[in-house]
């Protein structure tokens, strides 16, 4: 098949031949609306491997059927060749079905990729991962160039589909933030600016191995030579930092880095710890970022609206890709300024006599948790810990709540496992089944003055549908207690 590709596209390839679309989720549906359009033109045929069924995926299957496509149910092997598979993020690169449709198939590839793939040559990508931050980080980044007048759309795991904003073709920039499932499917993704936040164990029922995820995670750099681009990357997590380590010598890496503090911490440069070109730290509290031949002064970390030493890291690397994007300084600075906190993450929600409650819901690991942890003064936080356990280690989380926290209440699943780790912590720890006993036990410990923190360090699907359904509960609980209190 001749695979030329079309002129004033990233990489699009004239002729995409017989597709295979796997798994009918979001993502799916949107890859698989954009290549019906494209039927009889650049598409031959299009086959779609739906998994399995459910009421809405078989409505959706009947459209498309009416349309030409080929939908399978069920099947988990193949019987024809294809020239390109698009594969969905919740399907394991380790699992049959995806190793079956790799055998049958010329090239695997995520949405991400096709989706960069078919936009504008003119258009400008910022690709943001990490194991925790990226959400953050992504608005962030997007919200500062919008500031600068940018006509931007930030797109991918934040929600918002690749594909369908880049066929919407109404972005010059688009902020995309990838996961590990989305980048362990990628070819020749080359953003302009990529943006590597930490890696600590996740996913690891995806993966297989900690070692495979975090190689799915360096795909986010791998081609930024062809972009000729630059990469922002955290060197205070060691795992990050060993990558800064594979690449700073090589004569060819064909790409300019700017790490996060190093070794040493967020207050510290890597420029003065090892000679980089550049850095990005606090320098005496203040965002700082030295890029090429300028020393950029910032803001002040304590005028952030979103708070935490995390959020300071993840306000450098917002920062820094945007600077390396071509925003000005002034832009920055004011976009850093009148950012507001996420939903789900740190976000204050209530006052109840004095004690101030926050939703971080999203904090769905023991790192995440951690983070959170470092926004609050010793003593002053009661931490709501539990849900859907992944059996990770909890010393790291015992250590630092326990530094941090008067008492921690551990619920759900996970509940009785967690509190046996903080059986020897030497700060209260009570137990409770679901996720409003806890907070009634929360708020039954806390003193005026301090602050009552839901950060589970699990998954929510013990009890509720997703960490934005536990966080929405948690704050309509909050509010049903405040009102009661009045």
């Amino acid at each position: 098949m001749d695979n030329g590709c079309i002129e004033g596209r990233k990489a699009a390839a004239a002729m995409l031949g017989d597709v295979l679309v796997l798994g009918l989720g979001k993502s799916g549906k949107a890859v698989a609306r954009y290549c019906l359009d494209l039927l009889g033109s650049r598409v031959n045929s299009l086959t779609i491997a739906a998994g399995e069924p459910n009421d809405d995926a078989r409505a959706f299957a009947r459209e498309c059927e009416r349309r030409g496509a080929k939908v399978h149910f069920d099947r988990y092997t193949f019987e024809k060749r294809y020239d390109l598979c698009i594969a969905s993020p919740g399907i394991s690169q380790f699992s049959r079905f995806y190793e079956n449709a790799d055998a049958a198939s010329s090239a695997v590839i995520s949405e991400v990729e096709f989706a960069w793939r078919e936009s504008r040559a003119d258009s400008r990508w910022i690709a943001v991962t990490g194991t925790n931050g990226k959400t953050t980080t992504t608005t962030l980044i997007t919200h500062v160039l919008r500031e600068a007048g940018e006509s931007v759309a930030a797109v991918g795991n934040i929600g918002n589909t690749c594909i369908d904003a880049v066929a919407a073709d109404d972005a010059d920039v688009f902020v995309a933030e990838v996961s590990s499932f989305q980048l362990a499917s990628m070819d020749l993704f080359a953003p302009e600016v990529a943006v590597l936040l930490n890696i600590t164990p996740d996913h690891l029922y995806w993966h297989m191995t900690f070692d495979a995820y975090a190689e799915a995670k360096k795909n986010v750099y791998r081609r930024l030579s062809v972009s000729k681009g630059t990469l922002v990357i955290d060197a205070v997590c060691d795992v990050t930092r060993a990558c800064i380590k594979e690449f700073k010598n090589d004569e060819a890496r064909g790409f300019d880095y700017i790490p996060i503090g190093c070794a040493a911490g967020l207050d510290r440069s890597m420029k003065e710890a090892c000679g980089s070109r550049n850095a990005a730290w606090l320098h005496d509290g203040m965002l700082r970022v030295e890029y090429g031949d300028e020393t950029i002064e910032l803001v002040a970390a304590s005028s952030l609206r979103i708070k935490g030493a995390h959020n300071a890291s993840n306000a450098l690397a917002a920062a820094s890709a945007a600077l390396a994007a071509g925003v000005a300084p002034e832009h920055v600075r004011r976009g850093l300024r009148s950012f507001m906190p996420l939903e789900h993450r740190l976000e204050p929600c209530g006052d109840i006599a004095g004690v101030a409650f926050f939703n971080d819901s999203k904090a769905t690991n023991v790192d995440a948790s951690c983070k959170a942890l470092s926004a609050f003064a010793p003593g002053s936080a009661i931490f709501l810990l539990g849900g859907h356990d992944k059996g990770t280690e909890l010393d790291d989380l015992v250590r630092d709540a326990s530094a941090v926290c008067s008492g921690v209440v551990c619920f759900g699943a996970a509940g009785e496992r967690f509190a046996k780790a903080f059986a020897d912590s030497g700060i209260d720890v009570a137990r409770a089944e679901h996720m409003e006993d806890a907070l009634d036990a929360a708020i039954a410990m806390a003193r005026p003055g301090q602050s009552v923190v839901l950060s589970p360090a699990c998954a929510s699907f013990d009890e509720f549908d997703s960490f934005e359904h536990r966080g929405r509960v948690f704050k309509q609980l909050v509010d049903f207690r405040a009102q009661r209190k009045r």
